[in-house]
């Protein structure tokens, strides 16, 4: 896996998490990340819109696919 999918893995697992809980993570599972891959990993995926971000933590986004087939199935 690469560094991207080791960090959205540790992301879906932590929820909300900032940056040293992200590392934390990552090492309990025996993955080293230095500063810049994980910021670079970060960047990537804000950028792709796979996670998000407020106050410096980080959540996987929740995923909408779920939301526009109950609003067409019950929509008005």
């Amino acid at each position: 896996m690469d560094a991207k999918g080791w960090v959205l893995r540790a992301i879906e697992r932590l929820g909300w998490a900032g940056e040293r809980e992200i590392v934390r993570w990552l090492d309990e599972e025996g993955e080293e990340l230095s500063k810049k891959e994980l910021r670079e990993a970060l960047e990537a995926l804000l950028a792709e819109g796979r996670v998000e971000v407020r106050g410096g933590l980080y959540r996987a986004k929740p995923k909408e696919g779920g939301r526009r087939a109950f609003d067409r199935l019950f929509g008005e």
